[in-house]
């Protein structure tokens, strides 16, 4: 009986492949090793290729054990109706790209018409997902964050590579993908000598993707960068790798860093008929070879009419290479198909309609479409990876029960601090709400307790929320600031602990430079706004008569 489920066929080819390899003890080490080659492949399979896997594994519907039919293709963007008439359809964006590419001129200009500049955004994308699952890492609508850096097409040198060109780590570049080996260190600036990366933006942004995922708190020993198999790769792409995460899902894509070419600006401009062009001014004026392309605007008309415009378009858009083989064709058959994209279909082109040359010519300036380096981020995919990084377990004192800890780095914590009083007592409680105003003055978000729980189990609650640091009133004139991870803890004076948690959040300096010689300097400037603002915390006296 058929039910119209609809399923991703190469999700259940990698979820039949896996359950083999985990639970079928009697596999043999053949069958073994050709399911690791499909795994390590699957990727670059087509549509007949993995119709062909199916049937040859008997996989089923994983519901209701049908037959399945073969895979066709599916259009993963959402369709939509614009207006009260169906008729008008619109479909909601896949990637928040195009409105940077969209805008590109005004950007160009605010840039002082320079290369290189870049344009960031962040926003909603939506894609017609055919079985959402895992939680945040497939679903249909998801926030996306992106780059477009503009650049020449002739000069992909970046002044910065220097900075990330010693950084190594896991890299899985496309030929070794294919014998199922795994990812290798490389060190960056090797990778981009020896061209496994094209150029060094490209290598600079990857980079300095490595840098920003390590330092928001994902192992650097379960990241790695793949880079795209041929039959992966986008159309638009010259290269194109991405940071993939490992999880208890496997290993899971949270960041595209793509060379886009010019496809982009490229199409815009046929589509539109507006320019989307850079230029570079000469010093002085070089003789050069320039490609002429001339519709003949009399014969195109009789021709095709009201659609001269886009096949004009469409001719003076060919690149040397595609006018040349025109100029070739039409010289020997004195005809040529050609593909105008504004009309999706093909058309006839006589020699008598264009004139193609080369002709020598001197220019003050070069135009040409820039290339685009983009690095495109899941935010919901790389939050979900950063919970399971820095989630782990660690015994109570009393060793009955295992405690529950987010290991959060101070700077993505949501909570950077608790601040709470040792025991129930006006005089701390008074000290604790203060210290909290003036956390507040330096922008940190934290929480106060003044339950009358144990210390520990206060402990043991912040931890549970991932919170860095906790500041214990505990004395007239000093304060115990606690470190998460460690459980380390230092006295300080109770006027410094607001202005050296500050510091530890923002990353001005670490939990190892925080000592008693050290505390009075890095905290001096902000203590004297501290005493101006609240002189009632340094002015606390009476007796310490509360209990520990």
């Amino acid at each position: 009986e058929k039910t119209g489920t609809c399923y991703r066929a190469d999700h259940l080819l990698k979820d039949y492949c896996n359950e083999k390899l985990e639970k079928d003890l009697t596999i043999s080490d053949k069958k073994a090793t050709e399911l690791k080659d499909v795994l390590a492949n699957l990727e670059d399979f087509s549509c007949e290729k993995l119709g062909a896997k199916i049937k040859e594994y008997e996989i089923t519907a994983p519901d209701t054990k049908n037959t399945l039919s073969d895979p066709y293709p599916f259009n993963l963007m959402f369709q939509t109706s614009i207006g009260p008439s169906a008729a008008n359809i619109g479909y909601m964006r896949p990637e928040t790209a195009q409105g940077i590419f969209m805008d590109f001129k005004e950007l160009y200009n605010y840039n002082g018409r320079k290369l290189p500049f870049a344009a960031a955004q962040v926003g909603q994308a939506f894609r017609n997902e055919i079985s959402p699952r895992q939680g945040l890492l497939r679903v249909r609508e998801f926030t996306l964050a992106e780059i477009e850096h503009f650049l020449d097409p002739e000069d992909k040198a970046h002044p910065k590579f220097s900075n990330v060109a010693k950084l190594e780590f896991f890299m899985f570049q496309r030929e070794e993908q294919m014998p199922g080996q795994s990812a290798r260190k490389l060190c960056l600036g090797e990778a981009v000598e020896k061209g496994i990366v094209n150029s060094e933006t490209l290598a600079y942004f990857i980079g300095r993707v490595y840098l920003f995922l390590v330092r928001l708190g994902i192992d650097k020993e379960r990241l790695r960068f793949r880079q795209h198999l041929a039959n992966e790769m986008a159309h638009y792409a010259a290269d194109c790798w991405d940071a993939e995460i490992e999880t208890s899902y496997g290993w899971i894509e949270c960041v595209g860093i793509a060379d886009r070419s010019s496809y982009d600006l490229h199409a815009h401009s046929e589509k539109s008929g507006v320019e989307l062009q850079a230029e570079e001014k000469f010093s002085e004026p070089k003789e050069v070879v320039k490609l002429v392309i001339t519709p003949m605007t009399k014969e195109l008309s009789l021709a095709f009419k009201e659609n001269k415009k886009k096949v004009v378009l469409s001719l003076k858009a060919m690149n040397e290479e595609e006018a040349m083989l025109m100029k070739a064709t039409l010289e020997s058959e004195g005809g040529i198909e050609f593909y105008v994209c504004t009309l999706a279909k093909n058309v006839t082109i006589k020699k008598n309609m264009v004139s193609i040359s080369k002709e020598k010519t001197k220019e003050h300036q070069r135009k040409f479409i820039p290339s685009v380096i983009e690095p495109s981020f899941g935010i919901g995919r790389i939050v979900y990876c950063l919970y399971e990084h820095c989630f782990s377990t660690r015994p109570s004192k009393a060793g009955d029960e295992q405690l529950n800890v987010f290991r959060f780095s101070p700077l993505v914590a949501p909570i950077k601090c608790t601040v709470f009083p040792l025991v129930r007592n006006q005089q701390y409680e008074e000290a604790t709400k203060v210290i909290s105003k003036e956390l507040t003055s330096f922008g940190i978000l934290h929480k106060i307790d003044i339950t009358g729980t144990s210390i520990g189990k206060k402990y043991a609650r912040s931890d549970e929320l991932g919170v860095p640091f906790a500041i214990t009133v505990d004395s007239k004139t000093l304060v115990t600031i606690r470190e998460r991870d460690s459980k380390n803890q230092v006295r300080v004076n109770l006027k410094d602990a607001a202005s050296v948690v500050s510091s530890l959040a923002k990353g001005k300096m670490t939990w190892r430079d925080v000592s008693p010689k050290r505390l009075s300097s890095a905290a001096a400037a902000d203590n004297t706004l501290a005493e101006s603002m609240y002189p009632e915390l340094f002015s606390l006296d009476g007796d310490d008569d509360s209990e520990t």
